[in-house]
């Protein structure tokens, strides 16, 4: 994985994913449809004329306005910002003028862009040392996960009936196992039952489990509470540990955190309870999960991620997981 040795928090969210721009690419999809040969032309025109148009809010925007506001907690010694934020989009310069106007318009603090002209913009995530990459289209999406560059999400839908999240606060949700934690666990749930399951993670309980996806910015969300001027308990960020696991597979998890040295305010052990309840009364600004059946739902009211699995993961194939798979050892 490509990681990012400083402190600062950089994220990578595409312009779709930052603003509603389903119209503009209707659009393009309708005309290079008819004519590939004259659609980036009828495009471009078409982007002109809107250019001094709002935009409405895509999902990664509640989450991006909220960490950028921690910037103003910056000390004067720190050379670095807490947070950066760089805007990606195959738009060309020229085509996506409407979208620099309207970061400007909402004073974001966003100073940083690749536009690549039709191109795709994964080749620069390690170039600008992303942390997190939000995006709308599958395929980088699962690029990404495979090339194991960075955290990656595929956004949902922004939602239609969101809640109101607290002021001068970041609140971020993640799901356990595929997510935080590797899919060990996930695959002996899957491959064997819940019984087994509960067997295998209580009989290894004080067995840190393997470091997941989202490992890795879990423990840059946590140094990033050290930096701000509060102790841990009074963090501007919150993160919240949502998981359909219950007694007895819930000491692993905590012993895991506890090993790792990663501190997490909130946990919840669902026991197979709608995650969307607890994420509402979290108010989280964005929840990531692997499992569309979780998301379907949280997406309606809380701006919500899906990691993808890597294209070789057991966990993507449509057939049955055979009960005798064997996991290699991980040092």
């Amino acid at each position: 994985m490509g990681l990012n040795l400083s402190d600062t928090l950089v994220i990578g969210v595409t312009a779709t994913a930052l603003f509603d721009l389903s119209e503009a690419d209707a659009v393009f999809r309708k005309k290079y449809k008819e004519d590939k040969d004259t659609a980036i032309s009828e495009y471009r025109q078409f982007m002109l004329t809107r250019e001094d148009q709002d935009l409405q809010d895509g999902t990664g925007m509640p989450l991006i306005k909220a960490l950028l506001q921690l910037n103003k907690y910056k000390k004067n010694t720190d050379k670095n910002l807490l947070i950066e934020v760089v805007v990606m989009s195959r738009n060309s310069p020229e085509t996506g003028i409407q979208v620099f106007n309207n970061i400007r318009s909402k004073k974001l603090g966003i100073t940083r862009h690749a536009f690549t002209g039709g191109e795709s913009v994964t080749d620069y995530l390690e170039a600008f040392d992303v942390d997190l990459f939000l995006t709308t289209d599958i395929k980088d999406a699962q690029r990404v996960r495979d090339s194991n560059t960075c955290a990656v999400a595929l956004v949902k839908e922004p939602p239609t009936d969101i809640e109101k999240i607290p002021e001068g606060q970041v609140r971020i949700a993640f799901d356990g196992d595929a997510v935080i934690f590797d899919e060990s666990s996930e695959i002996v749930f899957k491959a064997k039952g819940i019984e087994e399951f509960y067997k295998n993670e209580d009989s290894k309980q004080n067995e840190p489990m393997i470091e997941g996806p989202y490992a890795s910015l879990l423990r840059k969300l946590a140094r990033l509470q050290d930096r701000l001027p509060f102790s841990v308990e009074y963090s501007p960020v919150r993160i919240a540990i949502v998981t359909a696991r219950n007694a007895p597979a819930e000491m692993r998890v905590i012993k895991t955190l506890r090993a790792w040295g990663v501190y997490v305010d909130e946990i919840f052990f669902l026991g197979g309870l709608d995650k969307s309840k607890i994420l509402r009364a979290f108010k989280a600004h964005i929840f990531f999960d692997d499992q569309d059946t979780h998301l379907d739902e949280t997406s309606h009211y809380i701006p919500s991620g899906k990691v993808p699995y890597t294209s070789d993961s057991v966990l993507n194939s449509k057939t049955k997981i055979s009960k005798n798979i064997v996991f290699k050892q991980t040092t």
